[in-house]
């Protein structure tokens, strides 16, 4: 679990868990470059080295990435 505060690449500053998944946890974050709120999805530490793992989490990643509707997120990095 990332701790309040803590940075994601210099640009997201983590300010609480929403929720956890089977492989990943999702943050309510700020976007500190642009100044809004954002999600930040995050495969969990156990999943990280396992190249399956990081392959699905990507491949999901790039599917949302190219949907646009209002009830789905946008994926924006």
């Amino acid at each position: 679990m990332l701790n309040k505060g803590r940075l994601i690449g210099e640009r997201y500053e983590i300010i609480s868990l929403v929720g956890s998944g089977g492989m990943a946890d999702v943050y309510n974050a700020v976007d500190n470059r642009l100044g809004r709120q954002v999600a930040i999805k995050v495969l969990k530490e156990e999943y990280s080295q396992d190249k399956n793992f990081v392959s699905k989490f990507r491949a999901e990643a790039q599917a949302a990435a190219v949907l646009s509707h209002p009830n789905i997120v946008n994926v924006y990095d």
